[in-house]
């Protein structure tokens, strides 16, 4: 295959690792295994722009994006509209599509196992047409990236210092707010009041880092949390520790294909983060699944 492989220097791990080596053992591992692969590093603030490009180019078979969450998720968005598999470097902090397609977390282990790897399609899902791998979330989660993206930190343990900060500050004043839901046009219109509602690419399996197990069931997995005080949350953080979620009595999970929210008091729109990016959204999202229709690398069995 003709590979191109993109990689954000920026990401996690990447901004200790010496990216002229690591683009050199990129090469040599998907040569070995009979690809012609091309690599480009650069700053995070070029990656869409290096992602198409490479995506684009005359011949290419395969997109390799490496970096956080943030950069695999825009990757997927450009191989699903291209058709192209895409293979995953791991070097974020929760990397949690990677955790997904079972990618090893080592990003020098990462490559052989891409190189050697089978073509696999799985499920990708969009907000309003916008693609997502992860999940998309209102409410507490929002709240708490919000809290954390306004602190200051240069480092993948710095990041996850401020994660706990806002946590514990969202912990202490956990959002309220009304949405109205309606799952697979039942027509029903649930109008609900919640402290968080959550959205995810297939459901989550029973891990404390809300990544699914399975990304083939076709399925978007749909989370509503009653409104909460501090001790409400602290018992939710207490269950998805131990990857106990659905048993939380605050939460009701279910499972749709097209899932459609209306947040009546938000006239403006809506603070939401969609695969860790802090999005405003307006007051009408339409969430829906794309079965089968990205191809990613997957390890060989």
């Amino acid at each position: 295959m003709k590979v191109r492989a993109v990689f954000n220097r920026d990401g996690g791990t990447f901004k200790t690792t010496d990216m002229k080596e690591y683009c050199a053992r990129a090469t040599e591992a998907f040569r070995a295994a009979g690809h012609e692969v091309k690599c480009t590093v650069v700053a995070g603030s070029e990656i869409l722009k290096a992602l198409q490009s490479a995506a684009g180019e005359p011949g290419v078979e395969a997109l390799v994006a490496g970096g956080g969450d943030g950069t695999v998720s825009t990757a997927a968005g450009i191989a699903w509209k291209e058709g192209l598999p895409l293979g995953v470097i791991p070097a974020g902090t929760m990397n949690l599509f990677a955790r997904s397609l079972k990618i090893p977390l080592d990003i020098h282990a990462a490559l052989p196992a891409l190189a050697t790897g089978t073509v696999q399609p799985v499920d990708i899902s969009t907000a309003n047409g916008k693609p997502f791998v992860h999940q998309f979330s209102a409410g507490m989660h929002a709240r708490m990236v919000r809290m954390r993206d306004s602190m200051n930190y240069a480092s993948r343990l710095g990041k996850m210092r401020a994660n706990v900060r806002a946590a514990f500050g969202v912990m202490l004043k956990p959002p309220r707010f009304e949405v109205i839901f309606d799952m697979d046009h039942d027509g029903r219109g649930e109008h609900r009041v919640v402290s968080a509602i959550s959205v995810s690419n297939n459901p989550f399996g029973k891990n404390p880092l809300f990544f699914a197990d399975d990304l083939t069931s076709g399925k978007l997995g749909v989370y509503l949390t009653d409104p909460l005080e501090t001790a409400g949350v602290v018992r939710l953080a207490v269950d998805i520790l131990r990857g106990r979620l659905k048993d939380n009595e605050s939460v009701t999970a279910a499972t749709a294909e097209v899932v459609r929210l209306h947040f009546p008091k938000r006239r403006h729109g809506a603070l939401c983060v969609m695969d860790g990016e802090l999005l405003h959204m307006p007051r009408d999202v339409e969430l829906r699944q794309h079965p089968g229709e990205l191809k990613v690398l997957v390890p060989s069995m």
